[in-house]
């Protein structure tokens, strides 16, 4: 549908005046580059063709050999056993020998990431507040869930949240360490978080 000319108001016609008036014309004795007719020896040369890769042979019905993408990042269990000791020795030793009974135990397995999170905050918070010291949180090892997209997810996502929620506010405030749980405990499926005490 073609549009109908717009009527344009005096106003509108001394302002564009006024502004061609105030534009300067470009300097008539500038050189004007030159395009050469030839282009360079160095771009005129013809590159060679690259061959194409040759892709494995496959058959319908024949299962794929795709190796999962490798996970970067350092494991969690031990980016967590090297963080610095914030508690006493002889008592974290106890702790990752599963010597030492946990004070009070947070399932988390079959929850969402909300609910998990919600109820991470409200355990160990409510916990501080009556004096426990060690506290065994599972996660469970998780399912790989990954859905092929171009972001790859990671196995466990509780797994993987939970010591990062423990490092953010206002958790941060009460915990004092977290290591991955002694193999009666849950092992690589769950964590001992090691609260301060109430001052």
């Amino acid at each position: 549908m073609a549009r109908r000319p717009r009527h344009i108001s005096q106003e509108e016609k001394d302002l564009w005046d006024l502004v061609a008036k105030r534009v300067t014309k470009l300097d008539p004795t500038r050189k004007e580059i030159d395009v050469p007719e030839t282009m360079p020896a160095a771009l005129s040369k013809k590159r060679e063709p690259v061959a194409p890769t040759p892709l494995p042979k496959f058959r319908v019905g024949q299962k794929s050999k795709a190796r999962k993408a490798d996970d970067l990042a350092t494991p969690i269990a031990d980016a967590l056993r090297s963080a610095p000791l914030s508690m006493d020795h002889k008592t974290h030793r106890k702790m990752t020998r599963g010597k030492i009974v946990p004070d009070g135990k947070l399932d988390l397995h079959g929850m969402t990431i909300a609910e998990a999170h919600s109820e991470l905050i409200a355990f160990v918070l409510s916990s501080f507040e009556m004096e426990r010291r060690l506290l065994l949180v599972i996660t469970g090892k998780g399912k790989d869930r990954d859905a092929g997209g171009p972001i790859p997810t990671r196995m466990g996502v509780l797994r993987h949240q939970v010591p990062q929620w423990l490092r953010l506010p206002p958790l941060n405030h009460v915990v004092l360490q977290v290591t991955p749980a002694h193999a009666r405990h849950g092992g690589h499926g769950a964590y001992y978080i090691y609260l301060k005490r109430v001052r």
